[in-house]
């Protein structure tokens, strides 16, 4: 967790990641930059899905509606914080010359998403009017 503060703190502070080690190929930066995008456009896709989920499925039990809507909800936001922490993590691990980071975090966010459509696939199968 105080790792995680740490590097939160330079999420707004990108100079100071600068600061460290030595410059990376820019090709490596670019990617990393790449990946950061590809990990938001995710996180968006999964906060609309909770907005649709919420709007669109008004004959959907009450609890179910709300308790997917907010799955995903969280799930967008999860993805977003992590996007930046994994953006500055890469940075400096590549400026140090040091191995990049794993995370357990793709795992997780890929078994929320398959949680959801699981229970939307027994939705679909047995109708959700209740």
């Amino acid at each position: 967790m105080i790792e995680f503060v740490r590097n939160a703190r330079l999420w707004f502070a990108p100079e100071e990641v600068r600061r460290e080690g030595d410059t990376p190929d820019y090709r490596f930066s670019l990617a990393n930059e790449r990946t950061f995008l590809a990990w938001l456009r995710t996180a968006l896709a999964l906060i609309g899905g909770g907005f649709a989920v919420d709007q669109f499925l008004p004959d959907l039990r009450w609890g179910w509606r709300v308790g997917l809507a907010l799955a995903l909800l969280a799930a967008g936001v999860l993805c977003s914080l992590r996007a930046v922490n994994h953006w500055v993590r890469c940075e400096r691990a590549m400026r140090r010359g040091e191995d990049l980071p794993a995370s357990r975090f793709p795992a997780l966010l890929s078994l929320v998403v398959a949680v959801v459509a699981v229970a939307m696939v027994v939705m679909v199968l047995v109708g959700w009017e209740g």
